[in-house]
């Protein structure tokens, strides 16, 4: 490894202290052709820093990402300083697996592009999103687009709910929330540099992949993703709802077959986790029978009475009235 042009980040000098701050946690970025020479590459970096006690650590982590090679074998450290980043250097260089070292390998062509997969409801949390507003502009910047893009359509405010635990169990909130976070988020990989080569996703995380992908203008997602939530909390809200089972598909079917119509298999998120979907009433006798044999069950976010619908259904649903569109 050649010695690391240090190159400072841009800006005026408190500017440049502002970002070092905001960052918090700083990579430095690793490659090589092979396991050893990464080990070689690590050892040399280790070396180089100690002997260049003046180099701050966010100006090193800039240089060794944008200008040396990405290679076959990678690893990223990660410290909230320099004395971090360095003992995290010098554990990779020795062999070890240090805390904050990240390691993998990339092979060439088709194995280097990236998908984006966006989920659907139940990936939110209290607070989600507000640690990144307040450390990434882009992100920050992104979320205002979603909310004035959303304000047309909608009668509160983005910045204001993703605190509120309240308007968060709100199936007509909480998925255009989603929607705004997964765009942004995507927004934050693209200015690092990752471009996805295929997005997909499910429920209003479908229509985060559409605006990613450019097929929805941001407008248009907003549109629908609010109308349609707003669909399912007026008309088909309290028709479903959705447990998820630890067992396998052929044992939570089998555990399900009395019930009938009542409860059917919606999604399999693994080889022992299976997700029910059906009435109210018989996913309240199901999680009573799992609860008395001692098998893990527990009801989708927002508990029971929730729409859990593909769009189509939640379209077709909405458009017939209750009792005519397919059951959640």
């Amino acid at each position: 490894m050649e010695p690391v042009a240090v190159e400072p980040v841009q800006g005026e000098p408190a500017e440049a202290a502002e970002a070092a701050a905001r960052a918090g946690v700083v990579p430095w970025v690793l490659s090589a052709r092979s396991e050893q020479a990464l080990a070689a590459q690590a050892e040399r970096l280790a070396s180089f820093v100690a002997e260049h006690p003046e180099l701050d650590a966010t100006d090193l982590g800039f240089s060794l990402l944008s200008t040396r090679a990405g290679l076959e074998y990678r690893s990223v450290v990660l410290g909230a300083d320099r004395e971090e980043s360095l003992s995290g250097v010098r554990g990779l260089a020795g062999g070890l697996d240090p805390a904050g070292v990240v390691r993998g390998s990339t092979g060439t062509g088709a194995g280097t592009r990236v998908a984006l997969v966006f989920p659907g409801q139940g990936s939110q949390w209290l607070g989600m999103a507000d640690e990144l507003r307040d450390s990434s502009p882009v992100f920050a910047g992104r979320m205002a687009e979603c909310g004035e893009a959303l304000s047309e359509f909608v009668s509160w405010k983005l910045d204001e709910v993703l605190s509120d635990e309240d308007m968060l169990a709100r199936v007509d909130v909480v998925q255009p929330v989603l929607w705004a976070v997964m765009v942004s988020l995507a927004a934050v990989w693209e200015d690092c540099g990752v471009v996805p080569s295929a997005v997909v996703g499910h429920s209003q995380g479908e229509i985060a992949a559409a605006c990613v992908a450019g097929i929805l203008s941001l407008r248009d997602g907003a549109r629908v993703v609010a109308l349609r939530s707003q669909a399912i909390g007026r008309v088909l809200a309290g028709r479903g709802g959705m447990v998820s089972v630890a067992g396998s598909r052929e044992a939570v079917q089998d555990r399900i077959a009395k019930w009938g119509a009542r409860i059917s298999i919606a999604a399999i998120n693994g080889p022992s986790s299976t997700v029910v979907s059906g009435e109210p009433e018989a996913l309240q006798e199901l999680l009573a029978e799992c609860a008395e044999q001692e098998v893990r069950a527990r009801p989708g976010s927002g508990g029971l009475r929730l729409a859990w619908c593909s769009g189509r259904g939640a379209a077709r649903g909405a458009r017939d009235g209750p009792g005519r569109g397919e059951p959640c």
